[in-house]
């Protein structure tokens, strides 16, 4: 980086390195010990180099000192960053304040100390408003009081880049955090005698996103198409699949795609997307036409569908590979077709709600288990929405230690709005 001053043709360079413990020896780009702070003194004058360089050494500040007579000579030291830089206001090439910001410029964040024979209060305030951590004059310092300032402008200088680290810190975790919430989805509900609730837990602490997806989208007829999934693997990279999927399958519906359809273009997108070829997903299609009369289910490697009412069941549907898994896509087999009683309910989730273990053994709870779970929340009732009453006791059951992702939907009609 430039500076806005450099020295001229007749100027005279040198460069000089002095340790405070031995202010003495004049060394030439002797390397910092890591236990010491770096010390930059750009100083003309010899006789005051010297004195500022003993005074620190008699402090019992540890730090190595480099001297360069003017800011031309100073370039090379700002760009290695030292801890401190120490600036007379009367050099060959900056004269006063002016080289003040030239000087911020070239090391930004390393604090700054005015060392300077002038007395003036008012040239003080203006080098602090311009970014200086002090202003010392030389005829009223001492050992002591030139090490305070150099240990203070340097901890206030640290304390300055820590909090605006943490504010960016901050403001980059709230980015990612609407970015990742703008990856979940709203659901398309266009029947007010329709309810969806869902429940949405990502296994990483902090986390927004899972691998875990799901959706649904009612058509104008009042059809309902509705997708929950699975990505093999917990870390962001398969968070981003699971958002890729999701909406590929939520473009291919409203395109007007059936799920058989469908299903293949998922999976070309996973091929596409996923972080290794080891990664596959499982995926459960779910149909319900206008009148409510059955359910289509085409399930890919997921568990099954249980349909709710005042008791629970599992959906007995064909069970096919997982998308992904195979080297060569499979040719998928018909959507599996029940019927749905009236007042039937229908609750889709993922395998990180029925994974947790039962009890201090290794049992898991498996669909059995969390069919008797649903079952009776049903029988007891309960005022909280199904999807939360589910994962808490679920939680409980695998006492509190349930951490994968999960993803729940629970859909339902109001009973007095069926069809006729």
């Amino acid at each position: 980086m430039n500076l806005s001053s450099e020295a001229g043709p007749d100027s005279v360079s040198d460069s000089r390195q002095f340790t405070a413990s031995d202010a003495g020896m004049h060394e030439l780009n002797r390397p910092a010990e890591t236990d010491r702070l770096r010390l930059l003194l750009v100083e003309d004058d010899d006789g005051d180099a010297f004195l500022l360089t003993e005074w620190i050494a008699d402090s019992g500040l540890r730090a190595s000192v480099t001297v360069a007579n003017c800011l031309a000579d100073a370039q090379p030291y700002f760009r290695e960053q030292p801890d401190c830089v120490l600036l007379d206001l009367h050099l060959p090439d900056g004269r006063g304040l002016a080289g003040l910001p030239a000087v911020l410029a070239a090391a930004p964040g390393v604090p700054l100390i005015v060392v300077t024979g002038l007395h003036d209060e008012a040239a003080g305030a203006a080098a602090v408003a311009a970014g200086a951590q002090d202003y010392l004059v030389k005829g009223q310092i001492d050992p002591s009081t030139l090490a305070r300032a150099i240990r203070y402008a340097v901890e206030r200088k640290r304390a300055e880049v820590a909090t605006v680290r943490l504010r960016d810190s901050q403001r980059r975790a709230a980015e990612n955090a609407r970015l990742e919430r703008g990856l979940l989805p709203r659901p398309i509900v266009r029947d007010a005698a329709l309810a969806v609730s869902v429940r949405y837990q990502p296994g990483r602490q902090r986390a927004l996103l899972g691998g875990d997806f799901y959706d649904l989208v009612q058509s104008a007829d009042g059809a309902v198409r509705a997708l929950i999934g699975d990505v093999s693997g917990h870390g962001p990279d398969e968070a981003a699949v699971g958002a890729c999927l999701r909406i590929c399958w939520r473009t291919a519906v409203l395109a007007g795609l059936s799920d058989a359809e469908a299903l293949p273009l998922i999976e070309r997108v996973l091929t596409a997307e996923r972080p290794s070829p080891h990664t596959y997903a499982t995926v459960c299609l779910v149909g319900i036409p206008a009148d409510r009369s059955a359910v289509e289910v085409l399930s890919a490697g997921h568990p099954p569908p249980l349909l709710v009412g005042a008791g629970a069941a599992a959906l007995r549907v064909d069970h096919q590979p997982p998308i992904g898994l195979l080297r060569t896509p499979v040719r998928r087999r018909p959507a599996t077709r029940l019927p749905l009683p009236p007042g039937g309910e229908l609750l889709l989730y993922t395998d990180g709600l029925i994974d947790g273990r039962v009890g201090a053994g290794d049992d898991r709870l498996g669909v059995d288990g969390l069919v008797g779970i649903v079952a009776l929340l049903r029988r007891r009732g309960t005022p909280r929405p199904l999807v939360d009453a589910v994962v808490e006791e679920v939680t409980a059951a695998d006492g509190g230690r349930l951490a994968d992702d999960l993803a729940l939907v629970h859909v339902k009609w109001s009973p007095r709005c069926r069809p006729d």
